[in-house]
């Protein structure tokens, strides 16, 4: 067996000299009072995406899931193992978030994959059934007259987002906290290489650069 990454340690190491000292106290309740985050993330596994790093969140703030282009299935209570829908079963029924966002981003390698079957690993022997989610039965997903690549990747990007919000609705315990009042769902989309984040405007239907919105809002 290999060492342990030394990068690892050497990050942690900053981390017990650096930040654990001034959270301390934090980390302390949540171990005894455990957690009790208002917002859940679905966000990609992508490493240049992280939520906690993006919305600047301590210990405790976010309950996050992240998988392969931040989608979400529909609701499906069969005997197959659903860890996604396992993770928002027990942020919306046990956790009682009231907050989900699901976070999309640019350059993302599943929905390369899925419009490209050049792509690495496409289909691959699970990120092609994994992404074949992001259509319904008799769907095409198709590039539209001239339309270049890059508009192409981006707008599938955003509309992976889109299909997450939708397959939330279909999980009876989202539409219950939602009708209740007592659930938001959110959808958000950073842009990695300027660090850009876009949040959904839902009646709109598009999304609106956050900076833009903070500097009209003040």
């Amino acid at each position: 067996m290999s060492p342990f990454p030394q990068h690892l340690l050497d990050g942690y190491r900053t981390f017990t000299s650096q930040r654990l000292p001034t959270e301390q106290s934090r980390y302390r309740e949540l171990s005894e009072r455990g957690q009790a985050p208002e917002v859940m993330v679905i966000g990609c596994c992508d490493s240049r995406v992280s939520p906690e790093v993006i919305f600047d969140a301590g210990p405790g703030e976010l309950f996050v899931v992240r998988n392969v282009a931040n989608l979400v299935p529909v609701y499906a209570p069969d005997g197959g193992a659903h860890g996604v829908s396992a993770a928002l079963e027990y942020a919306v029924r046990a956790l009682r978030v009231k907050h989900i966002v699901v976070l999309g981003h640019a350059q993302c390698g599943g929905i390369r994959a899925f419009i490209d079957n050049n792509a690495p690993l496409s289909p691959g022997d699970f990120i092609g059934r994994w992404m074949s989610m992001f259509v319904k039965p008799g769907e095409k997903v198709e590039q539209r007259d001239h339309e270049t690549m890059a508009d192409f990747t981006v707008r599938i990007e955003k509309a992976a987002v889109f299909r997450s919000l939708e397959n939330l609705t279909t999980f009876p315990f989202v539409q219950a906290a939602v009708a209740r009042g007592e659930l938001n769902l959110h959808g958000a989309y950073f842009g990695v290489a300027e660090g850009s984040l876009f949040v959904l405007d839902p009646a709109a239907k598009e999304f609106r650069g956050v900076r833009e919105m903070l500097q009209a809002g003040g």
